[in-house]
């Protein structure tokens, strides 16, 4: 019984003169979990989001983090379960399905 109690991601990508930095922080709490993306382009002032997801709504969450990890697992086993399906965070922090 696994499960993601919190997540820091973070994206900088260096376009010459306008950069774009990208947070991701998902953090578990009694009720659900809260994922707050943060957006700063350039010289322009951070944009913040927040979303809230129920305890039910995240059953079987899949985080990047433990995506990662599957993925390595099913590559040492060179095998992927039919059907395979988790739920996940999107990059705009929406909650959709991850199939492999």
């Amino acid at each position: 019984q696994l499960e993601t109690l919190e997540q820091e991601e973070q994206e900088r990508l260096e376009l010459r003169a306008h950069p774009i930095e990208r947070r991701t922080h998902m953090v578990s709490h009694q009720h659900g979990m809260t994922v707050t993306k943060t957006l700063r382009e350039g010289e322009a002032e951070q944009q913040h989001r927040s979303f809230s997801y129920s305890q039910v709504e995240l059953r079987g969450l899949l985080p990047e983090g433990a995506s990662l990890l599957l993925l390595r697992v099913l590559g040492c086993q060179r095998a992927v379960p039919p059907g395979l399906t988790f739920p996940t965070i999107d990059t705009e922090g929406h909650l959709c399905n991850s199939s492999y």
